[in-house]
């Protein structure tokens, strides 16, 4: 899950990350005020969950509270278009304004999941305000890299190596600091999967601010976590992976025109992988889970016959924990009910395998059986080119 920009500003002031003064506004009058609560020169952000806003123009300075309402005018509304949002872009509904700092250097603090470790990585680089991947790929050795450990956490020692190394002295190595060590334990606390400041500026007044942030979390640890659910904007979120999340559903649009519905992650990847294989692209992953319902499957085949570009169906399950039977029940009702005219090739192996089968035969609807998963991904290959 994702926040935008202001909220997770005022998560990081819980935890004592220096941040400049701002506030959001949702109107340009708004805005006026804001402005003119903070004094002086301010910047106008868009916020939206993509990055590259400036280049983009969705971040303007302002002079004064008059400037500023004139720039929230021009932002609000607009349907901002970055590498990262959509190619229709997102539509900007509120925007962050802030004070504008006076900035002597740009650096880069970023916190993740090591997955090759299997720890917390802490990643830091004096080239800040720059694409972090095109650091890595050009110049790796820019970046510096501190593993926390599993149990212990992050050191004193390593927080500091990590403020030297970015090139901070006196009182803004200390600031640096405690700043690196407040944003991991926010980090830890919240369940995050990423925290994001860049750039990270050191300021000509000699403060350290998280003048950007980005604050990813967790889903499956997002039950321990009210105050953060309550920060999800499904604005932001593509319309169906908002209606299969409603029904406990792990759904991601993708680009192709073959639907896919599988139980289980890794079932899902090799099944997009062997469509692609077959000359296909897959339309989506969706996930319905090991005991899926009948009325869970119905909402899985509703979501994927509701994307135009969805041409065909895979549907590819192993029937353990989610019984073969069940299986077969939940696609005959879900084919009656909604009137699917997808041509809808099925795979099914595991418990009670040919009586799903003969459920299906008998239904008098139309699936296309397969023998295999590589028999099944040639049929809706072709089903779905034929269709076009």
């Amino acid at each position: 899950m994702k926040i935008h920009e202001y909220q997770a500003k005022a998560l990081l002031r819980e935890f004592a990350v220096s941040v400049p003064s701002g506030d959001v506004a949702t109107t340009p009058a708004e805005a006026r005020a804001v402005a003119a609560r903070l004094g002086g020169r301010v910047v106008v952000k868009a916020q939206v969950h993509a990055g590259g806003r400036g280049k983009a123009g969705g971040i303007k300075l302002a002079d004064d509270p008059v400037a500023a309402e004139r720039a929230a005018l021009q932002v609000l509304g607009m349907r901002l278009k970055t590498p990262q949002t959509p190619p229709e872009g997102i539509e900007v509904r509120s925007v962050l304004v802030e004070e504008a700092s006076a900035v002597e250097r740009e650096l880069y603090l970023s916190i993740t999941l090591d997955r090759a470790r299997s720890t917390h990585v802490v990643m830091a680089s004096q080239a800040g305000g720059m694409e972090i991947e095109e650091v890595a790929a050009q110049s790796p050795e820019k970046i510096l890299r501190e593993w926390a450990h599993p149990s212990l956490g992050l050191a004193d020692y390593q927080a500091r190596r990590l403020a030297f190394g970015l090139g901070l002295a006196a009182e803004q190595f200390r600031q640096g600091v405690a700043l690196i060590r407040n944003l991991f334990a926010l980090y830890l606390a919240k369940d995050c999967s990423l925290a994001e400041v860049n750039p990270l500026v050191e300021t000509r007044d000699a403060r350290v601010l998280a003048l950007d942030a980005k604050l990813n979390f967790d889903d499956n640890a997002l039950y321990r976590h009210k105050e953060i659910v309550a920060l999800r904007d499904t604005n932001e979120e593509d319309p169906l992976d908002v209606e299969a999340s409603k029904y406990s559903l792990n759904y991601i649009k993708l680009d192709g025109n073959v639907g896919c519905m599988v139980n289980g992650a890794g079932l899902a990847m090799a099944t997009m992988d062997i469509i692609k294989l077959a000359g296909g692209e897959p339309a989506n992953f969706l996930d319905v889970g090991g005991g899926a319902s009948p009325e869970q499957i119905e909402n899985a085949f509703r979501i994927l016959s509701s994307d135009p570009s969805v041409k065909a169906v895979f549907i590819n399950v192993f029937g353990g924990i989610l019984r073969v039977d069940r299986l077969a029940e939940g696609l005959i009702a879900a084919a009656k009910k909604l009137g699917l005219r997808l041509p809808v090739v099925v795979r099914m192996e595991g418990t009670n395998v040919e009586l799903g089968k003969r459920m299906l035969a008998e239904s008098g609807l139309r699936f296309v059986t397969a023998t295999d998963m590589g028999d099944g991904a040639r049929k809706v290959v072709a089903l779905a080119k034929g269709s076009r």
